[in-house]
Parts: structure tokens; C-alpha cells; sequence
């Protein structure tokens, strides 16, 4: 018994001194360059969590909210074609001074578990949330694409927040002007005036919606363009007075070729340019999907094309392709490939 409690003690010790250990805090991540299609950290050296997204510039910092997606990915067995999904979480808010070095601040529209026919229960679909801050309200709008989980709802839900960060709340969702709303973005205008960009009939029609002066919802003016083009994912940015479009062809989670489309009113006539992306896998938009069109703030055209890696079959480890927008002396607007790269390419032009 003697000889066992001596044995013991000394790996007991070993094993309490080791318990008794500080644990050592996670090290912080400085981001340096962009490096597309490689694994994105936060400042806390977490993935970012952040798809589908979109930007809000306000008062000096950067805010970049995207469908936060934990869990497996499943492939329902109803589904006749590839409507993988995770579970709804919410929408994942990050914010940055630089755009490559983001904080985590949090879950700021989180799912509602409790109610099966709430917009935001884990069974449904929220996708491409975008956030606007309104200066009359002083108030931050959410519209993000919301689905039943047979996707046949094809709405748009809004949701307020006094705060960048949040929390949200939500409002509810309808159909724009009686239109299925899907893949979708908003755009303010120099004028405050917003407009939501939608996926419509069915994604064969790009629908554009005037807002109200509260963003809440729209004003009844809208224009159908893009009719049978099978447009989606828009991105929408305006540079020396044109307004541009970048999109995506309809083929699911599978990357296809971009288009960019530029006009000289938001209404259109839209002008397709073609293809900007240049190098290699150009025609696949470098397997990426367009989402969000960027301006740096405090450099002349400067803009930045934020496109998803999706990983249909493991949604959660997607990524994200940043890339420069560069406008041509000739006019032309290309986004060229770059393996790695940062904010002095633009001084570079």
C-alpha cells in the first residue's frame, strides 16, 4: 500500500501542477495581404464566418456581414436538385479599420429556435444579408433573401438596428412589388435614395426596386431588366457617375462566368461588357461568385470585388476571392487575378 501511494504521488503532482498551468491565450492574427481562396482568420485566429455578404462603411470603420454558417452540411432528401444548406444560425457582423484585419463582433440577427414557422428557424433559408444605414432614421437596414425550406417563398426580409453591430430585429419579410425575391443586394445612391437589386421569375429576371426614405420597403417603382438573361448574385457599384452591375449565370453552388454591366441610370438600359475577370480560371470567375463591390474609402477608384468559394458539400469551410476592380485608361474594367496581394496596388495605377 506504501509502495502505491509513492507511485502515485509523484504523477498526481505532475498531474495537478500540470492543471495548475495558466492556458495560454489564443495569439492575435495580423493579416498583411489578401490572399484569395486561402483560409481567412479574424483577429482572435478563428475562420471568418461571413458568406454571401456584404459592406457598410460608416464613421470610420468597416462592417462586413454574411450568413453565418456552423454545422453540417446536409442535402435534403426531397431535393431534385443540389439546395444544400446548412442550418440557420443568423447573420455574422465583423468589423475592421483596414478591411483585412476583422473582429468578430458577434451574431447580430440570430436564428429563432423556438418557432418553426418563423422566418429564422433553423429549418428555413437566409441568404445574402446586405446592411444600409439610413441617415434620415438613423437607423441600420438588413434585407437579406429568406426561403421556406422547399424554397418556394422567395422573399426578402428586413430587419432594424440602432447599432452597426447590432442586435437586429426583425421586421418580417414579403415579396418586393409582388415579385419572388431571391439572390438579392441594396445600393444608396449619392442622393440617399435606395434600391434593392433582385433575382425575380424565377431567376430569369433581375428586378430593380426603389425604397422608401426608411429602407423598410419599396415605393411601388420598379424596372424588370435582364428578362430571360438568368442573372443572380448581383453586385451593384457606381464609379464616375455609371452604374455597375457584376453577376453571376444560374447553375447552383457550381461556379460559372461573371458579367459586369454598366448603364448611366439606375434604371437602365444596362449595357453587358462582358466578362471582367482576367487569368487563370477567368471563365469561372476563379470558382468564385460574385456578392459585393467595395469602394476603399479615401482612395480614388479604388474598389474591391468580393466574390464566395462555395463549398457546396461543406458550406461551413467556404471561402472568399477579393480581388482588385481596375479601371483601364481605355475605360475598360477589368478584375485580374492576384495570388496575394494589398491596398498599394491601387497606387500603383
Amino acid at each position: 500500500m506504501n509502495l502505491l501511494k509513492r507511485a502515485f504521488c509523484p504523477v498526481a503532482c505532475l498531474i495537478l501542477a500540470g492543471a495548475c498551468l495558466p492556458v495560454q491565450a489564443k495569439e492575435k492574427v495580423k493579416n498583411e495581404s489578401f490572399k484569395p481562396q486561402q483560409e481567412w482568420l479574424d483577429t482572435d485566429g478563428n475562420p471568418i464566418n461571413a458568406h454571401g455578404g456584404g459592406l457598410l462603411y460608416h464613421n470610420g470603420t468597416y462592417y462586413w456581414y454574411g450568413e453565418y454558417k456552423v454545422g453540417e452540411t446536409i442535402l435534403p432528401s426531397w431535393a431534385t436538385w443540389e439546395c444544400y444548406r446548412t442550418d440557420v444560425t443568423g447573420v455574422g457582423c465583423y468589423s475592421s479599420k483596414d478591411l483585412l484585419n476583422w473582429k468578430f463582433e458577434g451574431v447580430c440577427l440570430k436564428a429563432v429556435k423556438d418557432d418553426p414557422n418563423h422566418d429564422l428557424h433553423p429549418s428555413k433559408v437566409l441568404e445574402r444579408p446586405k446592411v444600409v444605414y439610413n441617415k434620415k432614421t438613423k437607423k441600420f437596414v438588413m434585407w437579406a433573401h429568406v426561403e421556406s425550406a422547399d424554397y418556394a417563398k422567395a422573399a426578402a426580409g428586413v430587419a432594424v438596428s440602432d447599432s452597426p453591430t447590432g442586435p437586429f430585429e426583425y421586421l418580417g419579410s414579403f415579396r418586393p412589388n409582388d415579385a419572388m425575391s431571391r439572390d438579392q443586394t441594396v445600393f444608396v445612391d449619392d442622393d440617399g435614395k435606395a434600391y434593392q437589386f433582385a433575382s425575380s421569375e424565377h431567376n430569369q429576371t433581375m428586378y430593380i426596386n426603389e425604397l422608401t426614405d426608411d429602407y423598410l420597403k419599396p415605393t411601388g417603382r420598379y424596372v424588370r431588366r435582364f428578362i430571360d438573361k438568368a442573372r443572380e448574385a448581383p453586385a451593384v457599384f457606381k464609379h464616375e457617375g455609371k452604374y455597375y452591375m457584376l453577376s453571376s449565370g444560374c447553375t447552383g453552388w457550381d461556379p460559372n462566368q461573371a458579367e459586369l454591366a454598366v448603364a448611366d441610370s439606375i434604371w437602365g438600359e444596362w449595357t453587358v461588357l462582358g466578362n471582367p475577370c482576367t487569368g487563370p480560371d477567368a471563365d469561372k470567375t476563379f470558382y468564385g461568385q460574385s456578392t459585393y463591390v467595395v469602394p476603399v474609402a479615401g482612395k480614388e477608384d479604388a474598389f474591391i470585388a468580393c466574390f464566395d468559394m462555395w463549398k457546396k458539400k461543406d458550406l461551413a469551410n467556404s471561402r472568399y476571392i477579393w480581388l482588385p476592380v481596375i479601371f483601364g485608361q481605355d475605360g475598360k474594367v477589368t478584375i485580374p487575378w492576384h495570388a496575394e496581394w494589398n491596398l498599394g496596388i491601387f497606387e500603383k495605377k
